[in-house]
């Protein structure tokens, strides 16, 4: 073809393709009907994590363009080996402090660029970005670069309007036209190409705390990159909770998530209802323990454990209401207290005040008061419900009180009947590894009262177990958590609620899993219940419907795309919420870890 031939060009193409004028100012610049607006960045955060340039390249009506050009390190080695030089005699010489400490930062900070580039062998570079606001109305324009200002600001990176250079730096900007000199001699600076390169894995999509582990895609493929020890903004705990109907992947979600803390160092503990996470325990070479009257689970509600304490002008952890100065003795008792009504919900007033009183008198013919060191005893040092009824016994044989008569017969089941066998024995729980499963399914076909009360009791082990060491991370996994809820006896879901809240002083972490949040809403607990659900900030809710789904709709304040997505109940989908940032993840689980799950709870 000859280089002088004519060729035809599509005018209908260029018409849909560009804008109907361009009209530049000294400060913006016009783009058919769109107003728009050139900045460039003159300064980048000295510290920045994994994916930093997401958040900035992402944002809603704005248009970004990055450039990067790598340079000859040995130019670049001698000048900031100057620069360290004279930072170092300004700030010898320095008599302000201010300047001093900004020349003292200054030169480590080049050390540290030399050390990576001389020794590690880093690249470096000239690295600039143009960003472009745009809106065809005026409010949502001066919204628009609101909104980029502040974002820019929040990373830590200074604009500044293109002033008299808004032609160029949209030339700049635009994929049709080579990068423009008059831009770079602007705004290029020096950038390790490790820093350029970090900024953008998942920049697209998805979510990354830059440390933790793999839990879930997003709607668009991006990787979700969770810690779930991570503090800070609006992460004040590690606490979880887990929703959804029967067969939408709960638990194959909770595994995944148990499995990769487990491989990061965290001790896990299962409350098990159901049986579903003993091969898992197993598969872990971990200890599987039947505490639903297992020889090797009993854990006897009357041996006090040690409480722990907060610091000096806090409150107690599971009691607010109780200051700090009561014994190990007397917070147990509060723990009694629920215990005995939980197990027989009919106690009158005058029952409880005695029983009272005769555990105090069974502690104190044990050797055991008020001001006793607990840590200093062992299981069998402590009374059992023989003990106790037996003590009781005597008193009504000794003053014929129709009252000691009454606890008799109340408490005959749990010291010498069918509920001994949970109850009545020293405490003989024992575990060696970091991964304990308490499996009571074997109490299935007991009432509610007899699971609620060793539901109860089981917690109330675990919480010494997360409370112990504040250096060991502790994650409590508590499935069906609904058996703890007794309209009747709040106070369970008032010693929850507070193990919840003071978890993260122990670094520890609690995991609420059930079916429905309306269980947790019903009048006579919504108080402590909504808490639960609440305090958490991560949260997966998975699919439901029906009064549980208005429910959740209302208590998370759920969009339509939110409702839609939990009404569609779609198997390994769920609404992810980590702190305020909410998305619609998927479960997509390695393969190897489904050789550790099993079976039970299904895949």
């Amino acid at each position: 073809m000859s280089r002088n031939a004519n060729v035809s060009s599509n005018a209908s193409l260029l018409n849909a393709i560009t804008p109907m004028g361009l009209g530049f100012s000294r400060a913006g610049l016009t783009v058919g009907e769109e107003a728009a607006k050139m900045y460039g960045v003159i300064q980048y955060p000295q510290k920045v994590d994994i994916g930093w340039l997401s958040p900035l390249t992402n944002l809603p009506a704005t248009m970004v363009a990055i450039g990067f050009q790598p340079i000859d390190n040995s130019a670049l080695i001698n000048a900031i080996s100057k620069s360290i030089t004279q930072n170092r005699s300004l700030a010898d010489s320095a008599k302000d402090p201010l300047t001093r400490q900004r020349a003292e930062k200054a030169a480590a900070d080049g050390e540290q660029i030399m050390l990576q580039i001389d020794q590690n062998g880093e690249t470096v570079g000239l690295m600039n970005m143009v960003v472009m606001p745009f809106a065809h109305e005026e409010t949502l324009f001066n919204r628009a670069c609101r909104r980029v200002e502040n974002t820019f600001s929040m990373m830590r990176c200074k604009i500044r309007t293109l002033a008299h250079l808004q032609k160029e730096s949209y030339t700049h900007l635009s994929p049709l036209y080579p990068a423009q000199e008059p831009i770079e001699n602007v705004l290029n600076k020096i950038m390790p190409m490790s820093t350029f390169v970090g900024g953008f894995p998942f920049a697209s999509s998805g979510f990354n705390d830059g440390t933790g582990y793999y839990l879930a895609k997003d709607a668009s493929g991006g990787l979700i990159i969770v810690d779930l020890w991570r503090r800070g903004g609006d992460r004040t705990n590690s606490n979880i909770v887990v929703m959804g109907i029967a067969g939408v992947g709960k638990s194959t979600a909770v595994k995944h998530i148990a499995l990769s803390e487990y491989m990061k160092g965290t001790k896990i503990i299962f409350v098990d209802p159901e049986s579903e996470y003993k091969e898992l325990t197993l598969r872990l070479n971990g200890d599987w323990i039947n505490a639903g009257g297992g020889a090797g689970g009993k854990i006897n509600p009357l041996q006090i454990r040690p409480a722990p304490r907060d610091d000096d002008d806090e409150e107690h952890p599971l009691y607010k209401d109780e200051g700090n100065g009561m014994s190990d003795m007397a917070l147990h008792l509060k723990n009694l207290e629920i215990f005995f009504n939980l197990y027989i919900p009919d106690l009158t007033m005058m029952q409880k005040a005695v029983l009272k009183q005769c555990l105090i008198e069974l502690y104190h013919q044990f050797q055991i008061t008020w001001t006793t060191d607990i840590t200093k005893l062992n299981s069998v040092d402590f009374p059992t419900f023989s003990d106790l009824h037996n003590l009781i016994s005597a008193k009504e044989q000794a003053t014929q009180d129709d009252i000691y008569k009454e606890l008799s017969l109340l408490l005959h089941d749990i010291a010498h009947g069918g509920d001994s066998f949970l109850w009545n024995s020293h405490s003989t729980i024992q575990t060696r590894s970091r991964c304990i499963c308490l499996d009571t399914h074997s109490l299935q076909n007991t009432s509610d009262n007899i699971k609620r009360t060793q539901y109860f009791n089981l917690l109330s082990w675990c919480w010494e177990q997360m409370s112990q060491d504040r250096n060991e991370r502790v994650l409590l996994i508590c499935d069906e958590s609904y058996l703890m809820i007794d309209p009747n006896v709040p106070q369970s879901l008032v010693f929850l609620r507070n193990v919840e809240k003071r978890a993260r002083k122990y670094e520890a972490s609690l995991a609420i899993i059930s079916h429905s949040v309306v269980d947790f809403l019903a009048p006579e607990v919504k108080m402590y219940g909504q808490a639960l659900l609440d305090i958490p900030c991560i949260k997966i809710l998975m699919g439901t419907d029906g009064q549980n789904l208005k429910e959740t709709r209302e208590l998370y304040n759920l969009t339509e795309a939110e409702e839609e997505l939990l009404a569609s109940k779609k198997r390994e989908h769920a609404l992810l919420m980590i702190g305020s940032k909410r998305m619609h993840v998927h479960f997509e689980i390695p393969e190897y870890k489904f050789a550790y799950m099993g079976a039970a709870g299904g895949r």
